[in-house]
């Protein structure tokens, strides 16, 4: 059974920095292209960044560019997302996913999905 955990979310002040996390079971994230998405009330489900299995691709929502930073282990099966600089409008649930093949933006395309972990950033 696939399972993606996300964590390290929490409540921080703006201008400060969060890393998340996303550990996988029952999955070789090595084989998948992983993203980090993101839901605030109200509003869409919205793409925050993405990385190549080997790491050397990655690609970023113009909103996080210069802020956040994706990063993965893969002798760990984990992701990361160093988020600094956090705004307000940052606040959301983040969202951990795996895909095959090439990156994307595009949350239809992703396969495997975590349940979740709340940002709160105050201003």
């Amino acid at each position: 059974q696939v399972q993606l955990v996300e964590s390290g979310g929490g409540l921080v002040q703006a201008g400060g920095s969060l890393r998340l996390s996303c550990a996988a079971s029952g999955l070789t994230i090595s084989m998948y292209t992983m993203g980090w998405f993101r839901q605030a009330p109200g509003k869409e489900r919205e793409f925050v960044a993405t990385i190549s299995s080997g790491g050397k691709i990655t690609v970023y929502a113009d909103s996080v560019k210069g802020r956040f930073t994706i990063s993965r282990d893969n002798a760990k099966n984990t992701v990361y997302l160093q988020m600094n600089i956090l705004k307000p409008e940052d606040t959301a649930v983040y969202y951990c996913a795996a895909k095959w093949d090439s990156t994307s933006r595009r949350a239809e395309e992703y396969t495997y999905w975590g349940q979740g972990t709340q940002v709160t950033v105050s201003s």
